[in-house]
């Protein structure tokens, strides 16, 4: 199956089974994991970056654990809808999971950029709202708990697309 945006290879998505919702940044990728179904989204973990070949292989061992037929990118998109530096990193890390996919027996695995704009500035949002210390603030972040529910919010905003 070919990479893309969601809008352009909708149709190729799994109809049915559980997707994988990825918040990529320089440090951690945020997690989290939904289906068509349900329709719902929810937060999973974080993965500290450290080498990609790593990554990946925490990243297949958690997509073999709940049977994930789907993978939604956040592509980091500008307020003007253009793609930038960082969108390329991402779309060239999508390229490269691809790859590694393939490379351990995923046939052709679905794999789909969805608009991430301000995701992790609405959680961080969200969080400063709920959070009354710094220090605790601090801990959400250093915890992941920002980056996968950014991730979270990504994949909703796919699935509700496909809906």
């Amino acid at each position: 199956m070919p990479i893309g945006l969601l809008k352009d290879i909708a149709n190729e998505a799994p109809i049915q089974g559980t997707f994988l919702g990825l918040d990529v940044g320089q440090k951690t990728i945020g997690l989290a994991l939904g289906g068509r179904m349900l329709g719902v989204a929810t937060p999973l973990e974080t993965i500290k970056r450290t080498k990609f070949t790593k990554d990946m292989q925490a990243l297949i061992k958690i997509a073999k654990e709940h049977e994930v037929d789907g993978y939604i990118v956040g592509l980091p998109v500008s307020m003007d809808g253009t793609e930038g530096r960082r969108s390329q990193s991402i779309r060239d890390f999508a390229a490269e999971m691809n790859r590694f996919l393939k490379e351990q027996g995923e046939a052709d695995p679905f794999i789909a950029f969805w608009d991430e704009r301000l995701s992790t500035v609405s959680v961080d949002s969200v969080v400063d709202n709920f959070v009354e210390k710094r220090k605790t603030k601090i801990n959400a972040k250093a915890s992941g708990l920002i980056d996968k529910l950014a991730a979270q919010l990504i994949l909703q905003g796919a699935l509700d697309y496909l809906a």
